[in-house]
């Protein structure tokens, strides 16, 4: 048998793609109201419910997203502060420990001209 297979090209694999409708408001909305109905059967179950539900959202009672951005702005204000006494700073150097340089750069020598 193997030596009729020796002269046969081999096929090309296919597959069969069913595509399905998924709707992630109708999945959230199920998901929704079966916590519902489990915190209202009450029990264990009702209680790993409600505290697998407080971890997703987060600490404070605030949504995931406008905890993340009010970090994100807090480490951007920082950083802009930071960057603005480091320029303060080098302006304040340059003006009291390299007068040499400032009077070097101011008078012109930089240009070759004596």
């Amino acid at each position: 048998m193997g030596f009729l297979r020796l002269f046969k090209p081999p096929k090309n694999q296919q597959f069969s793609y069913k595509p399905r409708y998924w709707d992630p408001k109708k999945e959230e909305a199920e998901k929704l109201r079966q916590r519902v109905e489990e915190l209202q059967n009450g029990g264990v179950d009702a209680m790993k419910t409600r505290i697998s539900g407080g971890f997703r959202k987060g600490a404070g009672g605030m949504a995931a997203g406008s905890y993340r951005s009010a970090r994100v702005k807090r480490s951007n204000t920082t950083l802009f502060i930071t960057l603005i006494c480091l320029l303060a700073l080098a302006y304040l150097a340059y003006t009291l420990y390299f007068q040499d340089l400032n009077d070097w750069l101011t008078s012109g020598a930089g240009t070759g001209v004596q």
